[in-house]
């Protein structure tokens, strides 16, 4: 075979560094965001954070116009440097028995500054962190006059209560475990601890069973409350048919009537089957929305968040000091940084630019759910918002990932406005968040006597021209966590 030179010409796509990177951008959530921004702050010299003095970088767009507003260019200005010190003040030698804050004031804290404590509510600056279940027992426990060997036994126990408040492990393998260091230990004594840690806050902790759980709340409460004697009775005897709804043969068995029935099982519902859930060690997570979400004369209008992201520009003073001839080693780190920097700056601007199109096209789609709510909800995949902001579906899908948006409704995900549709008798189409609502609202209205089956939910949305399958409705049902008719039954 004989080699040979060939020039042939074609075209390909090259994901070029900036290219990448604005791809990166925009599909962090505002949280990660944040930290990248503050990563390239700490890692580039030409990058400074806008003070605020410059041109307002926050850019709204009016449902109506062919396109959102553009974000301003990044504004270079000088950097400040008049740094102000107050150790003028301080004298050259201080008497032995001077205190420090006499002389030099080191600032006020954050809870006893004049404008914090008029303008902000004290327990907003403290860190709400409660303890964990286990550190909630074990606190009690230490307590509680144990001796040594009751308190091994309990600290045992606490170690094998779940985060719901429950014994995990039998008390027989418990006590099993403990004889290898206290052999003489007898099973009684292990179940004579094991009712003192039930006494423990909250009421019902330490419990083996649901029924056990709910018999110790009971217990607890005046022996004068009303109905107390009969919920006894049902958790003790009878509770699984109170779990299978059989009101009727609970009140044949007891010899109830169904208003003492009906007081009963109000008693029973006010406990908590999971006592543990009241001591959680989770903190709140916080969602920062994106963009906000209002109407103005007439008018929706999606504006850009300007505390989701902090206005950044190029530090002046540094990008003074590159000089376009120089090719030394500090002239190339400096025009390094300074084209890292604008490449940043654009990936930014590029990112809020897309995620105010798409916000503007998903209200602009589904201005009747702001209007009258999720039962008007339109359908809406991401091939009609690529299509109409000229984008492809995989920029849409970053740009509708982990973002939010504030509205006079609430605070949604850009993807709870996309949603399947159905169709409908006279050939339209019909969301399935829409068809959800439905099927929630003919739910809460249901007879508590007589709950809605699937068939009979696919039959009423039928006769409004709705067609879906008894399945599709069970489907929709488990989605937002709505239990079956026969576990929905109650008392009239």
């Amino acid at each position: 075979m004989k080699q040979s030179i060939q020039l042939r010409l074609g075209q390909h796509l090259t994901m070029t560094p900036q290219l990448q990177q604005a791809i990166r951008l925009l599909q962090l959530s505002t949280l990660e965001l944040q930290v990248e921004i503050q990563q390239a702050l700490e890692s580039n010299l030409m990058l400074e954070q806008d003070d605020g003095n410059g041109v307002d970088g926050t850019a709204t767009s009016e449902l109506g116009d062919s396109t959102p507003a553009e974000a301003p260019e990044p504004e270079v200005a000088a950097a400040e440097t008049g740094v102000t010190s107050d150790s003028d003040q301080i004298p050259d030698e201080l008497p032995v028995d001077t205190q420090w804050d006499e002389i030099y004031d080191s600032g006020a804290t954050s809870y006893s500054a004049p404008d914090l404590a008029e303008d902000r509510d004290f327990f907003e600056t403290h860190n709400t962190d409660s303890p964990s279940l286990h550190a909630h027992l074990t606190w009690q426990m230490e307590l509680t006059p144990f001796s040594e060997t009751d308190r091994l036994i309990a600290a045992t126990l606490i170690d094998a209560i779940n985060d719901d408040g429950y014994l995990e492990l039998p008390l027989e393998e418990i006590h099993e475990t403990l004889t290898r260091s206290l052999p003489e230990l007898e099973l009684d004594e292990v179940e004579a601890v094991l009712h003192r840690i039930q006494q423990f806050d909250p009421v019902g902790v330490g419990a083996r069973s649901p029924g056990e759980c709910l018999e110790i709340q009971l217990r607890q409460l005046p022996a004068d409350t009303p109905w107390r004697s009969e919920a006894l009775t049902l958790v003790r005897e009878y509770l699984d048919l109170v779990g299978n709804r059989d009101y009727k043969q609970i009140m044949r068995r007891l010899k109830l009537p169904e208003s003492a029935m009906r007081e009963t099982m109000a008693l029973i519902q006010s406990l908590n089957p999971r006592p543990g859930s009241q001591i959680s060690a989770s903190t709140a997570q916080y969602v920062i929305p994106d963009v906000f979400v209002s109407k103005r004369q007439g008018r929706w209008q999606v504006s850009l968040n300007p505390e989701a992201t902090p206005r950044l520009r190029i530090n002046s003073q540094y990008a003074g000091l590159v000089k376009r001839a120089d090719n030394s080693e500090t002239n190339s780190y400096l025009r390094n940084h300074l084209q890292e920097a604008r490449w940043f700056i654009k990936s930014l601007q590029s990112r809020n630019e897309t995620l105010l199109k798409v916000a503007s096209c998903i209200v602009e789609r589904q201005q009747a759910f702001f209007e009258q709510g999720e039962e008007a909800m339109k359908p809406l995949v991401l091939r009609d918002v690529a299509e109409a902001v000229d984008m492809h579906e995989s920029t849409i899908s970053r740009v509708t990932t982990q973002k939010y948006m504030h509205t006079p409704r609430g605070i949604f995900e850009f993807k709870y406005f996309f949603s399947s549709h159905v169709s409908t008798a006279d050939g339209g189409e019909c969301s399935a968040t829409a068809i959800r609502a439905m099927i929630r609202k003919l739910i809460g209205s249901e007879p508590p006597g007589k709950p809605l089956s699937d068939s009979r939910i696919a039959e009423i949305l039928a006769e409004e021209g709705i067609q879906v399958a008894r399945r599709t409705v069970a489907k929709y049902r488990e989605h937002m966590g709505i239990p079956p008719s026969n576990e929905r039954k109650r008392l009239a």
